[in-house]
């Protein structure tokens, strides 16, 4: 094998300025010829080692950006199959104690399957929930990230509709973690982006349902949203 020096190029270089260097298959360039080379923006012609290397960097960094991708989506998915869970848990405490509100959250954890389902498949193909309107939730606002209707505190525990509310209020907490989530995972292409949007309004409808069956644990009919 032959080895191309820096001084070998210069006195090249000297005779005839090149812009580009035709490397054949058993000739090496050292550290300083190649250098030379870069230094004087020579293009190297049949540099192939240097191309396989390239070609190996760019399948690690295609591979590490696909891990962490996957990685992102298994988070999101992860975050949402452990909310299911606790739509089950709590659909199985309130039967004992409101067969009406049970079923609500029944309803409500069928639309929050088909999300998962969305964000399983990359699908946008989930329909959107009725919305019940009162004084600070409206159908135009429905899909948007409101605030609590109002804080909920140890006073709450001490109410006849306590308990309910207390898990409701869990549930709801549970699912504004997916938003930041969602974001991070969705953060490259228009597709992606549009794909969070869907997504996060999607929860928000479930979020902003729970907080009307919250207030009508809290006050019956009477909207609570603080003002």
């Amino acid at each position: 094998m032959k080895f191309i020096t820096e001084a070998d190029l210069r006195n090249l270089y000297k005779r005839e300025p090149f812009t580009a260097y035709h490397l054949e298959p058993d000739v090496r360039l050292t550290p300083g010829a190649r250098q030379f080379l870069m230094d004087h923006r020579i293009h190297i012609i049949g540099n192939n080692l240097g191309n396989k290397k390239e070609t190996e960097n760019n399948k690690k960094a295609a591979s590490l950006t696909e891990s962490k991708n996957n990685w992102k989506n298994m988070k999101l998915y992860s975050k949402m199959k452990s909310i299911e869970a606790l739509f089950f848990l709590i659909e199985e405490e309130l039967l004992q104690r409101d067969v009406g509100l049970a079923q609500s959250v029944i309803n409500l954890r069928k639309q929050f399957y088909c999300i998962k389902n969305a964000v399983k498949t990359n699908v946008c193909s989930v329909e959107n929930l009725c919305c019940h309107e009162c004084t600070g939730i409206k159908q135009d606002n429905f899909s948007d990230t409101l605030e609590d209707c109002f804080e909920i505190t140890e006073f709450h525990m001490q109410l006849k509709k306590g308990k309910e509310i207390i898990v409701l209020h869990q549930l709801r907490c549970a699912l504004q973690e997916i938003e930041p989530v969602a974001r991070e995972v969705y953060e490259g292409s228009d597709e992606e982006k549009m794909l969070c949007e869907f997504i996060v309004g999607k929860v928000n409808q479930i979020i902003n349902s729970l907080s009307h069956l919250i207030c009508s644990a809290f006050g019956g009919e009477k909207c609570q949203r603080q003002r």
